[in-house]
């Protein structure tokens, strides 16, 4: 039996779930790279911290609406996304799915989703969830347990990502900042926690969370030092689906 069958029958269990769908998703970076070059003063820095093969759990900060786009669309791989549920309405619902983007009920504990993204994992690719949930300052101040649980299930490197100029001071979260506007993508180096057998108990997740987020913070401040690129600070208006 191989070691990637083995993994996928260790709790959460994920053999019986079919591989996301990720043709359409590779389509659709070729053809929007372009575009958010040219749309935007883009620059992406330490893209050779990437890791080219394997597993990757990608930890960004969230400002924006333009974060995940972006983020998929100019990552040096094809990204999975964990994406809040009502962006998964229509047209837009179909093509996100077959895209091989996953939607979350962040109402409840999702746990196809989290099977999902496990899986995604555990198939050596990448999967891309925000650390803070919701779109706001950007910093790390807060981070949830999800990030933690997915590095301790399948033993993922974590690779902190550094989105700047995504939302501009007093813009608004559900848009796109203006043509021409600044935006700096820096990566961070991997780092990895210990990966723990089932069960797990939630108590040992919030304190890998927490370590996982001191890592988290620190690449944000380092990335704007660097940059010279400041955060936009909060938002005037809250994500309307907090």
């Amino acid at each position: 039996m191989t070691a990637e069958l083995t993994g996928h029958q260790e709790l959460p269990r994920t053999d019986d779930l079919q591989t996301l769908p990720y043709r359409l998703g590779g389509v659709i970076r070729h053809v929007v790279r372009p575009y958010f070059r040219l749309r935007y003063d883009l620059t992406i820095h330490h893209e050779d911290r990437f890791p080219r093969t394997g597993a990757v759990l990608v930890a960004p900060n969230h400002l924006g609406l333009l974060d995940g786009p972006l983020l998929g669309a100019t990552a040096p791989r094809m990204l999975h996304q964990l994406g809040k549920i009502e962006a998964f309405g229509g047209l837009q619902g179909k093509i996100l799915h077959l895209a091989g983007q996953i939607p979350v009920d962040r109402s409840t504990y999702d746990v196809l989703a989290i099977r999902k993204a496990i899986k995604v994992l555990r198939d050596g690719h990448v999967m891309s969830i925000y650390p803070e949930g919701t779109r706001g300052r950007g910093d790390f101040r807060k981070v949830r347990v999800g990030v933690a649980y997915l590095a301790m299930v399948t033993g993922a490197p974590i690779l902190p990502v550094a989105l700047l100029g995504t939302r501009l001071p007093g813009g608004d979260v559900e848009r796109f900042p203006p043509w021409g506007s600044r935006v700096d993508v820096v990566y961070g180096t991997p780092f990895t926690v210990d990966r723990v057998p089932f069960p797990r108990r939630h108590t040992d997740v919030r304190a890998v969370a927490d370590q996982i987020g001191d890592v988290l913070r620190a690449h944000v401040q380092a990335a704007v030092a660097a940059t010279g690129h400041p955060l936009p600070g909060k938002p005037e208006k809250k994500d309307r689906d907090e």
